[in-house]
């Protein structure tokens, strides 16, 4: 299962371009576009609009006030709507919108299930669907990203990929067998879209799932996150693509350096702490904080 995916429709469902420049970024709420339903019935699932409640329009309405500048900027001019499903089978899903006018839209919806839950609740789950944990299993696997909401590292995550292809961050490549023009944000650490580097990697972290397409056994674990403190990326996730990178090392930098919220990685082995990964506390990830400088200026 991957957590967020970016698609193009040519739907429109139940939104009108007219008013999107008068209105904020909660009024924005919408159903999702049909095509987003029917990706997902013809995977056999059955997707219900969720109805929100008013305390979770809170919710919403906090994680976009705690936008970094720039994705609020980009937002107001390009998000055409947000949606919330039942019975989504991944996280998010990012759906760039083709319209009529000549300004790129979009359209994120959001699995409902994360309003439940808390960063580290979120960020636990998915972490462990990287391994497979034996009957006899010794290893657990667990992230402190403290109290606040999902909504707020989901909302982050999707709406970077939303600024990333509207000012080009990443360069863009729908093919994988492409070689990619580097951009600052990329350079000697992606060659492709979905290819790091030889140096920017290593044997170990090409076995693991966003490389391989592979689940490991949970025993590896201390083993892998050891390896990932060799490497440029915040996260396992950060090494699907450049552009999962990017929404990656920023969702964390933004809520670790200006939330002050704690992000890290814990491996228990029968109760016991053996293995602990804090992504700025990797020196290859901090080299790479100047390009994140843009989001703020």
């Amino acid at each position: 299962m991957c957590f967020c995916f970016l698609f193009t429709t040519n739907a429109i469902y139940g939104q009108h371009i007219d008013s999107l420049q008068v209105t904020t970024l909660t009024e924005r709420i919408q159903p999702a576009p049909e095509n987003v339903f029917n990706k997902f019935r013809e995977a056999g699932m059955k997707p219900v609009n969720h109805i929100l409640t008013e305390t979770e329009k809170v919710k919403i309405s906090k994680a976009f006030s705690i936008l970094p500048p720039l994705h609020q900027k980009v937002l107001k001019e390009h998000l055409y709507s947000i949606s919330f499903m039942e019975n989504m089978p991944n996280t998010a899903l990012t759906s760039s919108l083709q319209t009529f006018a000549s300004t790129k839209m979009f359209n994120i919806t959001f699995r409902a299930e994360i309003l439940n839950q808390t960063i580290s609740e979120w960020a636990t789950w998915k972490e462990n669907t990287f391994y497979i944990k034996p009957q006899n299993n010794e290893y657990d696997i667990s992230i402190d990203a403290g109290c606040l909401d999902a909504i707020v590292y989901v909302l982050l995550h999707e709406s970077t990929h939303v600024v990333d292809d509207v000012l080009y961050i990443t360069p863009r490549s729908e093919e994988s067998n492409l070689l990619l023009p580097p951009s600052p944000f990329t350079a000697d650490i992606w060659w492709k879209f979905n290819e790091p580097q030889k140096n920017a990697t290593n044997a170990i972290l090409e076995t693991t799932r966003f490389r391989s397409g592979k689940t490991l056994a949970i025993s590896f674990a201390p083993e892998i996150y050891k390896a990932l403190q060799e490497t440029p990326f915040a996260t396992l996730y950060s090494m699907a693509s450049c552009y999962e990178d990017l929404a990656e090392i920023t969702t964390i930098y933004h809520l670790t350096a200006k939330m002050n919220q704690p992000y890290r990685i814990l491996v228990k082995k029968n109760g016991i702490t053996v293995s602990t990964y804090e992504p700025f506390n990797n020196l290859q990830v901090l080299k790479r904080l100047s390009q994140l400088e843009m989001f703020y200026s």
